[in-house]
């Protein structure tokens, strides 16, 4: 490379958004030149690594906060059905590249685990029915099964009903096409595809600065950790896809998008346990209800893992708070990342939020007998030498200035581009990763709007829903995840068979 050279694209970060957007890329303008700057030793470290999140195949199975019950009463399905639109466009994406040879054996990152919501007490019983009938009749969910009969909910996994008192009130339900996803498995894949199309990928390379030319170019100065080597490099495209550390950079680039927001940072750890016994006795991941005041991806879950072929327990999360926006960074993440645009969101968002920060504190508090106790509510019979304290990834919330309710906490993702396309990045978290690819076709949109039309042929090529509403479709849906269910080798689940068996869905092109 020249000390001042110039490529099309540069993504910044080695986790799945860069990786799935530089797939999306290099199969969508194959001319185009891609590099991408990953200031640690090896990609797919921090929230994409495995053990830094729970690896849940975010399709709104499970999810109870996707769905929350009104003020009234009621419970919608809308966002839940929004959810499993963008994961079935990630899994036709994974399919296509699976089918083309671009990815290998598919077991290396998914594997079917049916996705359970779990509940106990009359309240959230009757909650959990309102929400398995509003749900009935979607296309996307036609393979979930309800119960409140304990003996079911043991046929369905062991460990939830053993010595559980039968008097208690409990529902339950169960989707067997719910899948377990090794994100850092699937990034390592992606990354590895694009290098051999031609992609540039540097590890100890961190980026520390960014400035838009007159021209419209980006200049960056890139440092090479090992040696603080520093380079400089031109790109016509920046997408800063580096998690906890996007904001900064953002930040740095001085786009007047930025202004307004902020980061709240959010730590968590989990309980793991290898016991074959144990984890011969659980084939599935269950989700029950948040506690008062607890974030979204603190809703306690009991998974099946499979990461690196091995299988395991994993319970959790156990909700933290340090100032780190990374798990590998500093303790000035965020008072560095304090403006004069965002103090006042910030100030109020922690005013309004008195509930997750009292939760937070009492999370930080806690001790081994309570993280116990909360494991117990979903196992009765789980022993302390049985499980490890694992550390998970930080994850980093936004906080944005709204013209109606000045400073809001928002959960989930957000993109953020420069007005004339040629600068985007990505903050926020779950269910981020499920929804990789619908996330990075946004980008794609938002910044490149003269080339969507010249592209869609081949988007429609690669992802056969493009464009369309599977959840409009009963048939179109069973077909599509039948589909990907079979490239995966995944269990169909909603696929009815004789559905499947005469619908007509686009084939799956080859490369």
């Amino acid at each position: 490379m020249n000390s001042e050279d110039t490529v099309d694209v540069v993504l910044i970060g080695g986790g799945i958004m860069s990786a799935t957007l530089g797939s999306l890329i290099s199969r969508l303008q194959p001319d185009w030149s891609i590099r991408v700057y990953e200031r640690l030793g090896r990609e797919a470290q921090e929230s994409s690594n495995a053990w830094n999140n729970a690896g849940t195949g975010h399709a709104a199975l499970c999810e109870l906060n996707y769905m929350p019950e009104a003020a009234d009463g009621t419970v919608s399905a809308d966002k839940a059905v929004s959810i499993n639109e963008q994961f079935q466009v990630s899994r036709q994406y994974w399919s296509h590249l699976v089918e083309t040879g671009a990815i290998g054996d598919p077991k290396q990152f998914i594997n079917s685990t049916p996705h359970m919501t779990f509940v106990s007490g009359k309240a959230n019983v009757e909650y959990l029915r309102k929400r398995r009938a509003a749900l009935e009749g979607q296309p996307l969910f036609a393979d979930m099964e309800y119960t409140e009969d304990i003996d079911t909910l043991a046929a369905w996994t062991p460990l939830l009903a053993k010595k559980r008192n039968r008097r208690q009130r409990i529902a339950a339900t169960r989707a067997a096409s719910g899948t377990d996803v090794d994100f850092g498995a699937l990034t390592q894949l992606l990354l590895r595809d694009i290098e051999q199309r031609g992609a540039e990928i540097h590890a100890n390379h961190q980026v520390t600065w960014l400035k838009r030319q007159k021209d419209g170019t980006w200049r960056l100065r890139v440092r090479h950790t090992v040696g603080n080597t520093p380079r400089v490099v031109r790109a016509r495209f920046v997408f800063v896809g580096a998690g906890g550390g996007a904001l900064a950079l953002l930040q740095h680039a001085g786009i007047p998008e930025i202004k307004g927001y902020g980061g709240f940072p959010i730590s968590g750890q989990f309980l793991r346990t290898t016991d074959p016994k144990l984890v011969a006795q659980h084939n599935a991941k269950v989700y029950g209800k948040a506690a008062v005041g607890a974030p979204p991806m603190s809703v306690p879950h009991l998974d099946t893992r499979v990461v690196d072929g091995e299988t395991s327990l994993l319970f959790g999360p156990y909700a933290g708070f340090t100032p780190k926006f990374l798990k590998s960074s500093t303790w000035f993440d965020l008072p560095f990342s304090i403006r004069l645009h965002n103090i006042i969101p910030m100030l109020q968002v922690g005013l309004k939020n008195f509930d997750l920060v009292r939760y937070l504190v009492s999370e930080v508090l806690a001790g081994r007998d309570k993280k116990l106790a909360a494991l117990r509510q979903f196992m009765p019979t789980a022993k302390s030498r049985d499980w490890e304290l694992i550390t998970a990834g930080q994850r980093v919330q936004v906080m944005k200035k709204d013209p109606k309710q000045g400073g809001v906490l928002q959960f989930g993702t957000e993109v953020i581009s420069g007005a004339d396309g040629t600068i985007a990045g990505l903050l926020g978290a779950s269910p981020g990763a499920s929804t990789a690819v619908p996330i990075m076709l946004q980008v794609l949109a938002k910044c490149f709007p003269d080339r969507v039309a010249s592209w869609e042929p081949r988007l429609r090529e690669m992802i056969p829903s493009y464009g369309t509403t599977l959840s409009d479709d009963r048939e179109l849906a069973a077909a599509s995840l039948a589909r990907t269910a079979a490239v995966l080798g995944l269990d169909a689940g909603a696929a009815q068979p004789e559905i499947a068996a005469t619908a007509k869905v686009p084939a799956l092109a080859s490369a």
